[in-house]
């Protein structure tokens, strides 16, 4: 089993910036990716940002919608994947969800996000 521990969500202004972390843990082996889905009410469950491992340093990918604003991060050695979140918007307020897959595919319990405007 894995466990996914988010933290850093909270209420900020727009414009303002906020840092998620996911800190994954148990039986972690062959990560194939790490990241970030956010829900919004009323809205289907979305890809923010999502790290993949390779031999190159793995590969990310940023909905069209936070590109430029949003920066997805992976620390191998903690086991640990952030969201440097600049430019909030208050269209991005949703619950933040961290997702890790290897053989399965693993959810964290999610942290609220809210951007007032």
């Amino acid at each position: 089993q894995v466990q996914l521990v988010e933290s850093g969500g909270g209420l900020v202004q727009a414009g303002g910036s906020l840092r998620l972390s996911c800190a994954a843990s148990g039986s972690i082996f062959s990560i194939r990716a790490m990241g970030w889905y956010r829900q919004a009410p009323g809205k289907q469950r979305e890809l923010v940002a999502v790290v993949t491992s390779g031999g190159s340093g793995g590969s990310t990918n940023y909905a069209d919608s936070v590109k430029g604003r949003f920066t997805i991060s992976r620390d191998n050695a903690k086991n640990t994947v952030y969201l440097q979140m600049s430019s909030l918007k208050p269209e991005d307020t949703a619950v933040y969800y961290c997702n890790l897959r290897n053989l399965q595919v693993y959810w964290g319990q999610g942290t609220q996000v809210t951007v007032s405007s």
